[in-house]
Formats: structure tokens, C-alpha cells, sequence
């Protein structure tokens, strides 16, 4: 792995067209560095860390106004020692003479104000060079008065000697060192200068002289102890150790060219560091003394970066600095490590969760997810099993993170390009979470993240390890219809309105289907038309639902249908064709039954109007009604009527025609499933709260609901229990075998089977050995079909439209009834009274409960007595 980074790095192929032949030393170190991994990755820290501290050089200068070098000229010529020799003064600590060699030949000094300024220029040489800026640090001092000092920082005419590709491109083919090493032998003079430096590093620690003189010269010969004296920050000494390290990987390799086989092997045991020469003043053993201070590796080179011994105490501390431990473990290629280091820092805590909030520094969370990234499409080829197993796992943790916090920060449009990146489970679960949130947001935010997920990831399941939208929508839709948990101190109150705020929350998951993809989707006509077709399938589902919490005679409209129907009315206006070109969700179906719920919701609303209407003026005494509140309410009475009977005549009364044909043809037998979430109510409209006794009673009473011979017949199963994630509510469970009639073949009667039945006497409230007037109020209904292990569920979509028959068309009847009791009341005829009569006697007396039928003939009895005040005869229906 470590080799594939370095190789990921760079390994730039030389210009062979710049290549002499001979070659000079410095081609030989460029091919060098270039085809070996260590010196390569010194090479890089190297040319890091000097652009870092150029680059804060150009900030100061721009923004300070300050700039090194900023000296008049002549600066550095000693003004003041010129004068004070030539006043004659005799001291033996000042130098005697003027040449730059004075100073160490005579063991003398410099009068301090020069010093001072000699250090000072020789301080800014250091930063130069720091930055890599060899030319300046030059040019500095030939300005100051100092040409010698720029020879003994650049020799061979000012050659850029860094190994790199860029040197030798800048260099071109520059004669000067070529014509030396074909006198002297290949990098031979470059030993003795550095030699020269090195004598010259050290002799000037002895004497205790300027800390950046001797710095400058241990810099131009490895001499790394010297060089970390004066570095007081991090990335110097992390420069000083890859440089002189770099510098002297490539030395040794130049002194095979100049000793032959016997000298590479000498010099190779001295890179590992069993070199037996101490220090030494001669030329033939003086890269031993370097030698041996290099690291044997980058992992060595980062404990010497720790070493409290040779390391400035900022050094240490900064070690223990976030950014620094990621450099120092990007230098050794330590990625499943430095993984861990991330996520441990901007994980949560189990106290600090909070859904999708993320923790830890923002800027460490970017750098932690581009990083996975960057790795994983570095390495994804031939990654080890361990370390791809940490880039997966590790990195889905950061990328996540990432998601999380640009969705916190409302950058929805860029969550699906990092999310599509991680594993499967991992997205879908961070986009259902995502879109739940976003649930009661605006419609811009919302669609900024129905965008991000369409265009980032595939909209149909192609492959295992990649989420698609359609998986993501599934589960948003699935959640949305799931019991929300309840809290220990939270009591439901009146369950109507319960139902009605748990509807709307149903309905809001369907606006994720109604937006319309971008045109740069690819194929996004056939999306749009997929994306609408399952918008009217669970529509459908959920209309079913609220049908059957609706029931209450209360003025508040279902929420919930009336938002779904605004939601889908512009985009069914729309030509169908392509819409129904796709068969196989049997969409003609689908949009006979959306349009039977369309009419049905019609239906209640107009009725919920009148009923707003009537509970206002009989809060009103009769004598202060105004004419027109009177002919308001008649008018709701009439409209409500009329639409109606006009729903209940309607081809024969085949409102949301549940005649199914089941074509199952298994050698084992079927069975019909039905499944419930729901409360118990109370007349009065409170919840009723469960417990094991209440279950096990429901339990019996709706077994019963039905001829114990029947339900032998069909193995009816019944089981109750209370909810899990909400104490108020239980879950009905219901199965039976599936026979012709009901689950196999034809299904002609409407009424939903057996389940249906039974579920429909928990709905009405009128299940025998069960408490007076109690009833099963659901919240969530499915129903389908399995074998007696369960391995398969196909949806059994009749039994629930058939429980919707047996419980609405009753309730639209006895509603029919109330308005026109009221409407007799107050003296109108009425045209419908015998059509409802004819209409339950001639078909639908099997939908009506027993309870329901007394409720049915109470209202018929009123009409009549009131037809009879009026003058009327009674007709034949009423009899």
C-alpha cells in the first residue's frame, strides 16, 4: 500500500532531452530520487513545507508590509569594526583583519553591533532558505555586502542543486558542473563543499558563534543536530530532518559512482546505521557523522520529531496537535490509523447525539471525507482485505458525518454527492432520516434534497452495494405509516383528532413523488412517470386508512386526503400515456380508485360543511337566525345530498369495486393475513388504554365475531397485544385459509371476506362480550396474502377496499339520513329519502351492522313524522 501512495504521489518521468552524457551529479540524484520511493517522499515533504513557508512569506509582505531582506546596501561590510581597527585600538578579542574568514582563523570577534547585524542578516537567510528560496537568500547577500557568503550558499554558478525535475528543468543543459566532474570525478567537488560546510557548522558551534551562521552551513551539509537548535516550531524541524535526510540518501548513492561496489556496500550498512566512525575533521569519514544522525525510516523520523532530547519543547507540544498528527501519519502512509484518529475526534458521544447534528470541527470533518474519498478511488483496486474493510467502515462513519453536516448547514443540493458514496444501508438510512426532518420544511428546501438523491444515485436497484432512490422512498413510505412512540407523560386525548394529525403527517411523505426530476437525469420522463404512478399507489393505501378513521360526525376536514388530492391534482392533469404504458403496476386500476376516493372525499366535505354549518346556527335561538344563515344550511343540506346519492347510485352502487380475481395456484395452502394499528375508543372519543386483560378480551370477542363453524372451517387466527412504541395503541393480528370466493378465484361480494367482517365489528363498536360502545379505531391497516410459513406476501388489496365498503357506504347512508331529518325539520322536501330507502332494502342491508340499521330506521321514523306534519303521505319505502 505504502509503495502504490508513493507511486500515487508523483514518480514524473525526467526530460531525456536534458540528460547529458556524461550526466552530471545532480541528473543522477533527479533519477534517483525519481525511482525510489523514500527519497521520493522527502522530496515532497521537502518542497511541502518550504511552499507552506513561501507562502506565508508573500502573506506577511502583502498584509504587513514587512519583507526579509529589507536591509540597506553594504549592510553586512562591518562599518563599525572597519572603524575601530583603524583607530588602532588593540584588543585581542576583535579581529585584527577584514576578510570573512577572520573571525574563525583568529578566534576573534566582531565589534557586537556588526555581529548583531550579521546575525540579523544571517536570520533572514535562514527563513530564505527555509522557503526554499535560494536565489533570494543570494541575492541577499551580495546586496548586503557579503558575494562570498552567496558562493558558499550556491557554488557551481548558482546550479539549482535540489533533486528535483523542476531543478533540472530550470538548470537545462548548464556545462559548468559536467566540465568539473569529468576533471574531478562525479559529485567530487560537491563532497568537498559540503564537507567544507560542515567543518564550518561545527566549528562555528564550538566557538560559540551566530546560531543561524551555523544553521545556514549544517543545512548545505545534513548537519541535523545543528540545524534543530534553532528550529522552534514543527514544520522547521520537520524540514530540517526530510531535508538533510533526502541529502544524504542521495550522497550516498552518488559515492557509489566515485568507489565502485566495495564503497556501496559500505555506505549502505552506514544509511542503516552500523557505521563505526565517529566524528572526524578528515574528508574520507566525514559523512559517517551525518550518517548517523538520520532516521532508519519515516516512522524513526517522526520519533526523533517526539524526542524531547533533540527537539525544541514547541516541537513536542505541536506534535500533540491535531493537524500535525494527520501530516505525521500521511508521511507514513499510516491511513487505517489515521482513519480511526478522525472518526475518534468528530464522533458523538452517547450524550451528545442528536439525530443529525453533527460533532467535532467542521474543517476536520471536510478533511476527513475528502480524504476517504481520495483513498478510496486511489486504492480501490488491490487494496488488502484489513485496510479496505477500514476504508469501507471507518470512512462511511466521516463521509456520513460530512452528509450531516452540510444538511445541519442547509446544503441539501451536495449531501446526495457524498452520501451515494458510502455503503448501502448506511445512505438509505441517512436520506430517510434526512427527508423526515425536512418533512414540514419549504417546499425550495425540500426539493433541494428530493434533487441532490435523484441525481447522485441510481433511481431503480442495479447494484447491491449502492443505494437507489426508489429504496430511499420505499422506506421514507413505510416509516411514514409506522406508530410513532408515545411519551410516558404524553396521554392521547380525543383520538379524532389524533387520527387527524398522524394523517398529515401520512400525506406530507407523498410531495417527495410529486416533485419533477431535472432534465439532465437520464431517462427522466419515464422517472417522472414511475415516480407518479407509485405517488398514486400509496395514495390509494393511505386513502383507505383515513376512510376508516374519518368516521367521527365532527366538522374538522381529514387533513391528510384533502392534502394528498392538492398534492396529486396538477400532476394528473397530465396525458396518461405514458402513465399507462407501464402494465405492470396495473395503473388503469389505480386511477379508478383515486378517482373513486376524489368523489368520496367530495362527499364528506360537503356533509362536514353542512355540519359546521347546522352545530353553528343551533348554537343560535331559532327566533335570531337570519334568512340567509337559514338558506346557507339548506343549501349545504342539499348540495351535501345530492353528491351523495349521486356517489351511491353510481353504476349500481359499484363504488370502489373490490371484485378481485385471485389466479394464486400453489400445491400448499393460501392464507389471507391482515395486520392493524390502532386505539380503542371510548363513545365519548377518548382513548382507552390497553393492558393484557383488554387484549386478550378483544381477542375473544372478535374470534366470535364470527359462527365458531365458520371460523374452524377457515383456521381463523386472532391475536391482540399492546403496541411496543405506543402503550395507547394495539396491534390486531388476524389470519385465516384462503378459499374460493374470498382469496382464490373471484371475488363478487364486496365486502372483503372474512377478515374484513371480522375487522369491521371492532370498527362499529359492536363486538359481542366486549365492553358496550368501545370501538377499534386504526390507524394503519395491510393485508395480504402467504403460505403457512409466511415465505411469501403478495398484497390482498380487496379485503381492505371491501372493509371501506362495509364501513363508508353505511356511514354515507346514515349521514344521508341526518341531513334529511334536518331538512325536514325545517320544512323542505326532499327527493332522495325513498331513492336511500330503495337503495339499502334492494342491496346494501348486508353492509349495515345491527346497530347501525336501528340508527338507520331512527332517522327514517323522524323523516316520516315529519313528512306527516307537513301534509305528506307516507310512501311504500317507508313501509
Amino acid at each position: 500500500m505504502k509503495q502504490r501512495l508513493g507511486h500515487f504521489c508523483g514518480n514524473e518521468e525526467l526530460p531525456r532531452d536534458l540528460i547529458m552524457c556524461p550526466p552530471t551529479s545532480h541528473q543522477v540524484a533527479c533519477q534517483f530520487v525519481a525511482t525510489n520511493l523514500t527519497a521520493e517522499l522527502c522530496l515532497r515533504i521537502v518542497l511541502w513545507l518550504e511552499g507552506l513557508a513561501a507562502k506565508a512569506l508573500e502573506l506577511e509582505k502583502k498584509y504587513k508590509g514587512y519583507h526579509v531582506g529589507s536591509y540597506l546596501p553594504s549592510s553586512g561590510v562591518w562599518h563599525h569594526t572597519q572603524r575601530f581597527l583603524k583607530r588602532k585600538i588593540i584588543d585581542s578579542s576583535i579581529v585584527r583583519h577584514m576578510d570573512f574568514d577572520a573571525p574563525t582563523r583568529e578566534g576573534a570577534q566582531l565589534l557586537p553591533d556588526d555581529k548583531k547585524q550579521d546575525e540579523a542578516l544571517l536570520e533572514d537567510i535562514w527563513i530564505l532558505l527555509r522557503a526554499g528560496l535560494v536565489e533570494e537568500a543570494c541575492e541577499l547577500c551580495r546586496s548586503a555586502g557579503q558575494p562570498w557568503r552567496a558562493s558558499t550558499l550556491c557554488p557551481f554558478g548558482g546550479l539549482d542543486l535540489l533533486p528535483s525535475i523542476e531543478a533540472m528543468i530550470k538548470n537545462g543543459k548548464h556545462r559548468l558542473l559536467q566540465a568539473i566532474e569529468l576533471e574531478s570525478g562525479i559529485a567530487h567537488q560537491m563532497r568537498l563543499w559540503k564537507w567544507a560546510c560542515y567543518c564550518a557548522s561545527e566549528k562555528i558551534a564550538e566557538q560559540d558563534g551566530g546560531k543561524y551562521e551555523m544553521a545556514v552551513y549544517a543545512a548545505q551539509c545534513s548537519n541535523l543536530k545543528r540545524m534543530l537548535s534553532i528550529c522552534e516550531d514543527w514544520e522547521s524541524a520537520c524540514w530540517a530532518m526530510a531535508k538533510s535526510w533526502l541529502d544524504v540518501q542521495v550522497d550516498l548513492h552518488l559515492a557509489t559512482f566515485q568507489h565502485g561496489r566495495d564503497a556501496e556496500k559500505h555506505h549502505r550498512d552506514e544509511v542503516v546505521g552500523i557505521s563505526s566512525h565517529g566524528a572526524s575533521a578528515g574528508l574520507e569519514t566525514w559523512p559517517d557523522d551525518v550518517v548517523d544522525q538520520q532516521p532508519r525510516d519515516f516512522p524513526s523520523l517522526l520519533q526523533k520529531l517526539h524526542s524531547g532530547e533533540i527537539v525544541h519543547e514547541a516541537v513536542l507540544r505541536a506534535c500533540k496537535e491535531q493537524h500535525r498528527q494527520i501530516e505525521m501519519n500521511l508521511m507514513i502512509c499510516d491511513i487505517p490509523y489515521l482513519l480511526d484518529l478522525l472518526w475518534l475526534w468528530i464522533s458523538p458521544s452517547e450524550e451528545e447525539h442528536h439525530g443529525l447534528r453533527p460533532h467535532g470541527d467542521p474543517q476536520l470533518i471536510r478533511f476527513g471525507a475528502h480524504l476517504s474519498l481520495l483513498f478510496r478511488y486511489l486504492l480501490d483496486d488491490e487494496m488488502k482485505d484489513t485496510f479496505k474493510e477500514k476504508l469501507m467502515t471507518v470512512g462511511d462513519n466521516i463521509i456520513q458525518m460530512y452528509a450531516m453536516f452540510l444538511f445541519s448547514e442547509h446544503h441539501e443540493e451536495l449531501v446526495g454527492l457524498y452520501a451515494s458514496q458510502i455503503t448501502r444501508h448506511y445512505c438509505i438510512d441517512l436520506f430517510v432520516e434526512m427527508m423526515e426532518l425536512r418533512l414540514n420544511s419549504s417546499i425550495h428546501e425540500k426539493h433541494k434534497l428530493f434533487r441532490s438523491a435523484i441525481e447522485y444515485l441510481s433511481f431503480s436497484y442495479e447494484d447491491q452495494s449502492k443505494a437507489s432512490f426508489e429504496d430511499i422512498i420505499e422506506r421514507v413510505l413505510s416509516r411514514s405509516r409506522e406508530m410513532k412512540a408515545c411519551k410516558h407523560d404524553e396521554k392521547p386525548s380525543h383520538v379524532a383528532e389524533q387520527h387527524r394529525l398522524q394523517s398529515l403527517q401520512k400525506a406530507m411523505a407523498i410531495q417527495w413523488l410529486c416533485f419533477t426530476p431535472p432534465t439532465t437525469v437520464s431517462d427522466f420522463e419515464t422517472i417522472s412517470a414511475k415516480l407518479l404512478i407509485r405517488a398514486l399507489m400509496h395514495s390509494n393505501i393511505l386513502f383507505r386508512e383515513f376512510a376508516l378513521i374519518s368516521m367521527w360526525r365532527i366538522p374538522k376536514m381529514p387533513m391528510g386526503a384533502h392534502m394528498l388530492l392538492s398534492f396529486l391534482a396538477e400532476p394528473l392533469k397530465l396525458p396518461k400515456d405514458t402513465l399507462l404504458s407501464f402494465d405492470e403496476y396495473d395503473v388503469l386500476a389505480n386511477l379508478h380508485e383515486f378517482e373513486d376516493w376524489r368523489e368520496y372525499y367530495s362527499c364528506d366535505a360537503s356533509y362536514r360543511n353542512w355540519l359546521k354549518l347546522e352545530l353553528e346556527n343551533s348554537a343560535v335561538p331559532p327566533g335570531d337566525l337570519s334568512s340567509e344563515e337559514k338558506e346557507r344550511a339548506i343549501a349545504a343540506a342539499r348540495e351535501t345530498l345530492n353528491s351523495s346519492v349521486s356517489l351511491l347510485i353510481s353504476e349500481g352502487t359499484q363504488w370502489l369495486n373490490a371484485i378481485e380475481n385471485c389466479s394464486l395456484e400453489l400445491t400448499s395452502d393460501v392464507f389471507l393475513n391482515l395486520h392493524a394499528h390502532g386505539m380503542l375508543c371510548l363513545p365519548s372519543g377518548e382513548c382507552l388504554c390497553p393492558d393484557a386483560t383488554l387484549c386478550t378480551t378483544l381477542t375473544s370477542a372478535l374470534y366470535s365475531s364470527v359462527g365458531e363453524e365458520e371460523a374452524l372451517k377457515r383456521q381463523l387466527m386472532v391475536n391482540v397485544s399492546v403496541s411496543l412504541t405506543n402503550n395507547y395503541c394495539v396491534e390486531v393480528a388476524l389470519r385465516c385459509l384462503a378459499i374460493e370466493g374470498d382469496g382464490l378465484g373471484l371475488h363478487e361480494s364486496n365486502d372483503g371476506g372474512l377478515l374484513a367482517t371480522v375487522m369491521a365489528a371492532g370498527f362499529k363498536g359492536e363486538l359481542a362480550h366486549f365492553q358496550a360502545g368501545v370501538s377499534l379505531d386504526i390507524s394503519r391497516i395491510d393485508a395480504w396474502y402467504s403460505d403457512s410459513a409466511g415465505s411469501f406476501q403478495i398484497p390482498a388489496t380487496y379485503i381492505v377496499r371491501g372493509l371501506c365498503r362495509k364501513c363508508c357506504l353505511p356511514e354515507i347512508i346514515l349521514r344521508c339520513m341526518q341531513v334529511s331529518v334536518s331538512l325536514a325539520e325545517s320544512g323542505e322536501t326532499n327527493d332522495h329519502h325513498d331513492e336511500l330507502i330503495e337503495l339499502v332494502a334492494s342491496g346494501m342491508l348486508s353492509l349495515f351492522s345491527q346497530q347501525q340499521l336501528q340508527e338507520f330506521l331512527l332517522f327514517e321514523r323522524h323523516c316520516s313524522l315529519y313528512k306527516m306534519e307537513l301534509g305528506e303521505e307516507p310512501s311504500a319505502a317507508d313501509d
